[in-house]
């Protein structure tokens, strides 16, 4: 089955806290905002997660839906042109995929590179900075951190480089405490995302690379208060459960990857945690040495129950995946009354005219899903790109990948498309039109299986252009939720690597790898307003503000995916790596 209520592949902390390494750690604490530094820290409550203050930004995706929607509606389409740098800050050197959060006019960005720093959300004056050295020896030291989380007087942050979770004083910087989640020193594992805190839990999912993780990749909760670990969701089904056999008849020592290396999201009512998940490793069976099978849970969606870890049901993207067509990014939770539209080609029509509860969720093979996220069922799906990857998704959501697309001797050349067609250039949505937003980069893959040799993918690969408008790699296209109609699409040349908010003044804002920083209408999609940032942007935009004045907020710099997989695609643009920077703009201020 595709969609199932199971409770499965929970463990308690049977696997409890290992053993902690010395890590040296520095922290500075200055004065430079003494406005803000010494007011009094506001706790933030499991009700303030749920219901945040407009002027706040307190997740990653801002709430616990994922929408990435401020309400904030100062700055509009009318006054966007008068829109300017308030300030901007230098970050730590290594990839940027960052978002930052916002409490009470106090800005907190992961850097990448093990730095964390808590600023004066006005002026960028820092308040304290928490520096991580990493450990000699790890496996596979991992520069970028998309996401920390605040909860209570703490901010949250999973260690890039070596596997630990710790709470750090949101007031000081201060370690509170530490948790060793993964051995670093053993395993092919790293966190390049951070955690999501739930009911006082703090919730992390991590990547775990072919040859990576005994017993596979995981989820993890740890209590907020001590650290202790409270159990674990492993992502790869064990063999005698239910969906073991569906690794073609591989022991589960050979099940590799399958990486939950994304956020998820929460929808308090239904108390449900979404989580989503990555591919099989290495990418072809040939080289996994695996015979025909599903490969469970592989490219799906997990709704897990927070307080156990326990599956209550899952829903799979893409079976059987030879392509690292991953299915890990976020899930965007509506309510909504299901239409859908003539223009969709995969729906389910029962359910039609009736009022759901749904997600939305998209991955690098580039086709969108809308489930049921009480239940799993499946409602539509819809390509975003032109894409040969999915074949057929029958009314009942069961997917068909395309057989064609597998590599059946070493050295056979798969032409795949997309290639990352949405990956963690992070989309958004806005109640304001009932429609989900999203980033596409349209670009297809050239692809060679090989002898696995015990670490790595197994695979020679290189970005290609897209045999449908090769000369647009960049691409932001809205649809309404609730019926799949396509409202607009935005294309241009630049590959749109950076994440998107929507804002209450009917705005999206977002950015390229060409340096373009860009107000989008949410209703047609007309670029507004633009600006031209130092580097290419790959951080995902936010809003906030402090004092009655809205703020937009984003990190540029690059220096992962956006910095050399797409650059032969692009001649003639400029996309300039490094120097990385956070940008904040806002209104002038009125004299």
């Amino acid at each position: 089955m595709f969609s199932v209520r199971r409770r499965v592949l929970a463990l308690l902390p049977t696997l409890a806290m290992l053993a902690v390494f010395v890590v040296p750690v520095s922290v500075i604490l200055v004065s430079a905002a003494p406005t803000i530094a010494q007011a009094p820290f506001e706790p933030v409550t499991d009700a303030v997660l749920a219901a945040p203050s407009d002027a706040d930004w307190l997740q990653w995706r801002r709430t616990y839906d994922g929408w990435a929607y401020s309400p904030l509606d100062q700055i509009t389409r009318e006054n966007v042109g008068d829109l300017g740098l308030a300030w901007s800050r230098a970050l730590n050197a290594g990839g940027v995929q960052l978002i930052p959060l916002v409490h009470d006019g106090v800005m907190y960005i992961p850097h990448p590179g093990g730095v964390v720093e808590a600023l004066d959300a006005t002026t960028g004056d820092l308040i304290w900075r928490y520096r991580r050295a990493p450990p000699e020896g790890v496996q596979r030291p991992a520069t970028t951190t998309r996401n920390i989380a605040i909860y209570d007087d703490k901010i949250f942050y999973a260690a890039p480089a070596d596997g630990a979770v710790l709470a750090l004083d949101a007031r000081t910087g201060e370690v509170v405490w530490e948790t060793q989640v993964h051995d670093n020193q053993r395993d092919r594992a790293f966190h390049s995302s951070g955690p999501i805190v739930v009911k006082g839990k703090v919730l992390t999912g991590r990547s775990c690379q072919p040859g990576g993780i005994p017993g596979g990749c995981f989820i993890a909760a740890h209590d907020a208060d001590t650290g202790e670990e409270l159990w674990r969701a492993f992502t790869i089904a064990r063999p005698g459960e239910p969906g073991g056999d569906t690794w073609g008849g591989l022991p589960l020592e050979d099940r590799w990857h399958v990486s939950p290396w994304m956020p998820g999201t929460y929808d308090p009512e239904l108390d449900l945690v979404y989580w989503g998940t990555g591919v099989p490793g290495p990418y072809a069976a040939i080289s996994r040495g695996a015979g025909p099978g599903d490969l469970l849970y592989s490219n799906s969606t997990l709704a897990l129950d927070p307080d156990t870890g326990e599956i209550v049901w899952y829903y799979q993207h893409l079976p059987g995946d030879e392509t690292d067509a991953d299915y890990a990014h976020e899930r965007i939770l509506v309510d909504i009354v299901y239409e859908p539209s003539d223009e969709l080609d995969w729906f389910n029509p029962e359910p039609a005219g009736e009022a759901r509860k749904v997600l939305w969720a998209a991955g690098k093979a580039g086709t969108q899903f809308v489930l049921d996220r009480e239940t799993g069922e499946f409602l539509w799906a819809r390509p975003m790109l032109h894409q040969n990857i999915i074949s057929l998704i029958a009314d009942n959501g069961r997917v068909t990948r395309n057989i064609e697309l597998t590599h059946r001797e070493f050295g056979d050349e798969l032409i795949v498309g997309p290639r990352a067609g949405k990956d963690w250039w992070y989309g958004a949505y806005s109640p304001l039109t009932n429609a989900v937003y999203q980033p596409l980069f349209n670009a297809w893959l050239e692809q060679r299986s090989t002898e696995w040799d015990g670490s790595g993918q197994a695979s020679i690969r290189r970005t290609i252009a897209s045999p449908d408008q090769p000369e647009l790699a960049g691409m932001v296209k809205g649809y309404d939720v609730a019926t799949g109609r396509l409202l607009w699409e935005h294309k241009q040349p630049a590959p749109w690597l950076g994440g998107l908010v929507a804002t209450g003044g009917g705005l999206l804002f977002g950015g390229d790898i060409n340096r373009r920083f860009k107000a989008l209408d949410q209703e047609s999609g007309e670029v507004v307003w633009e600006t031209i940032l130092n580097s290419r942007i790959t951080g995902g935009a936010i809003s906030y503000a402090v004092d009655g004045r809205q703020y937009i907020a984003v990190a540029a710099g690059g220096g992962t995916f956006g910095s050399y997989e797409t650059l032969a695609l692009t001649p003639g643009l400029e996309a300039p790596s490094g120097s990385n920077t956070m940008f904040v703009f806002a209104l002038p201020v009125s004299r």
